[in-house]
């Protein structure tokens, strides 16, 4: 009797960890950053929990966010330990809210694809971005799902450094507000409908 009303109460109060999704989005802290290519991951995480009605605070190792949607709970993580660090950030609130490495998504930044359009995957390769290459260092593995967000390769030879960190043009930034919206639609259809629907659907 007393392990049968051990697991009602469980059941009752515990969330499942599969309901439970880590959505980072990855850039640079400082106004410096503020609107670059660079810091697009940060931009979807902030356009999102204004939709959802959500709020930022400040905590270990990044800027926490939390809502529920459909059942599921969205953790949104914006680490602090700059870009080329995001591994160390990542890990901890894994581990912290015990996140599955099927329920993780990455939102970035890509030079491969052209502005206006993004791209969600499963599993990959870096692809040169040293973001993903920590958190590939630190997890031991790639086999997490990411959202690239593509910024497209205009800049002259030697300037991918100042195009990444680049401010938006005008016209980029005047169809930021349809692409975060789709972004975003992204995101919450992979945790409610599952990547492969999501890929399917938003993958175009």
């Amino acid at each position: 009797m007393i392990a049968f009303l051990k697991r009602l109460f469980t059941s009752n109060t515990a969330e499942p960890d599969e309901m439970k999704y880590l959505i980072v989005g990855l850039g640079n802290i400082g106004a410096e950053y503020d609107n670059t290519r660079h810091n697009v991951g940060f931009e979807i995480l902030d356009h999102l929990a204004e939709l959802r009605e959500a709020t930022f605070k400040n905590d270990h190792l990044g800027a926490i966010s939390e809502f529920k949607y459909k059942g599921r709970t969205f953790i949104l993580l914006k680490p602090n330990t700059f870009m080329n660090l995001s591994g160390k950030s990542v890990r901890y609130w894994m581990q912290k809210h015990k996140i599955k490495i099927e329920n993780l998504l990455v939102v970035l930044d890509d030079l491969n694809l052209p502005f206006n359009k993004m791209r969600m995957r499963t599993k990959g390769k870096d692809g040169g971005h040293n973001g993903l290459k920590d958190i590939d260092k630190i997890l031991g593995q790639n086999n997490y799902a990411r959202l690239r967000f593509g910024i497209g390769s205009e800049y002259s030879k030697g300037q991918q450094v100042d195009f990444v960190l680049g401010q938006w043009t005008i016209d980029e930034q005047t169809s930021m507000g349809p692409l975060k919206d789709k972004a975003s639609n992204a995101i919450l259809a992979y945790a409610t409908i599952g990547a492969n629907r999501a890929m399917s659907e938003f993958n175009k």
